[in-house]
């Protein structure tokens, strides 16, 4: 009997009926972003690549924007999770997070600690110390938005004190890629990596090339870093559709991916493209 094919996950894409007032982060100098991205635009640039399910991350600290994403996961089954956004330091918090987790594929929530004025103040914060405690404590994934190594260097002390579930970097703590810091990132990956409850997304990396051009040996050395910490059983492809868009289109993101992942074993493979996401998030084939 043929064994059925791994399921196959694109662990981190956004959608949004796009408005100024409501994403201030997209800029004027991002106009392939301002406009609405909805699941019909995404589901045939994943029948293309073979992709299966993805997990739909919010991308605007507000409530209202989980309620739009789990409507859109209800009417695309495909959709298979939702990773949304809770006030973490309210004190309210384990109450809303209860609220958003009666919804099946509500899986997680994340705030963006990148933008933060003081990211060490957030992170020592006992009001943020008790959110996360509960996002734990209800098995929901949190993810850990950074930006650079200097930010990055506090993630571990962090992640070390919340060990109760999964904790997922996402973009791999944007480095900047083809510029400078790449060796103290490193260094700053493979300590967060020795925590075996931290989980990685192999995914907003051109968005995050500082070269005019994208550099795809540059983007491997970075893969092959991520690899060398986590091994591919805690690494998972994302997208970052659509705001990938500002760099490449979606075939050549994953093209960038595919190419890199051609050296490691089938078991690798099926890891970093869907099993990884699969355990993580708890969702079904």
């Amino acid at each position: 009997m043929t064994a059925a094919p791994a399921t196959r996950v694109d662990a981190h894409q956004h959608f949004w009926r796009y408005s100024a007032a409501d994403y201030p982060w997209i800029g004027a100098h991002m106009p392939a972003l301002r406009r609405d991205w909805l699941p019909q635009d995404l589901r045939p640039l994943l029948d293309a690549q073979q992709i299966d399910l993805c997990i739909a991350v919010q991308a605007r600290a507000d409530e209202g924007e989980n309620a739009f994403l789990l409507e859109q996961a209800a009417a695309h089954p495909w959709i298979a999770a939702v990773v949304g956004w809770v006030d973490l330091l309210a004190d309210d918090a384990p109450e809303r997070l209860a609220s958003w987790r009666e919804a099946p594929r509500f899986k997680g929530v994340r705030h963006l600690l990148q933008d933060d004025p003081d990211v060490a103040a957030t992170l020592a914060d006992p009001r943020f110390g008790r959110g996360i405690g509960a996002v734990q404590a209800q098995e929901l994934v949190y993810e850990v938005l950074v930006r650079g190594p200097a930010q990055l260097s506090l993630v571990p002390a962090f992640c070390a004190r919340h060990d109760r579930h999964w904790l997922v970097l996402d973009h791999l703590g944007k480095p900047a890629i083809g510029g400078e810091g790449e060796a103290e990132w490193r260094g700053h990956l493979r300590t967060l990596a020795a925590q075996p409850h931290v989980l990685c997304k192999l995914s907003g990396l051109v968005t995050e090339v500082v070269t005019p051009q994208l550099d795809a040996d540059a983007l491997h050395r970075h893969m092959d870093a991520a690899l060398d910490a986590f091994g591919a059983e805690r690494l998972m492809f994302g997208s970052d559709w659509p705001v990938c868009l500002l760099r490449a289109d979606y075939p050549e993101v994953a093209a960038l991916v595919r190419d890199w992942t051609s050296r490691l074993s089938a078991a690798e493979q099926a890891q970093l493209w869907g099993g990884t996401a699969m355990r993580c998030y708890g969702l079904q084939p």
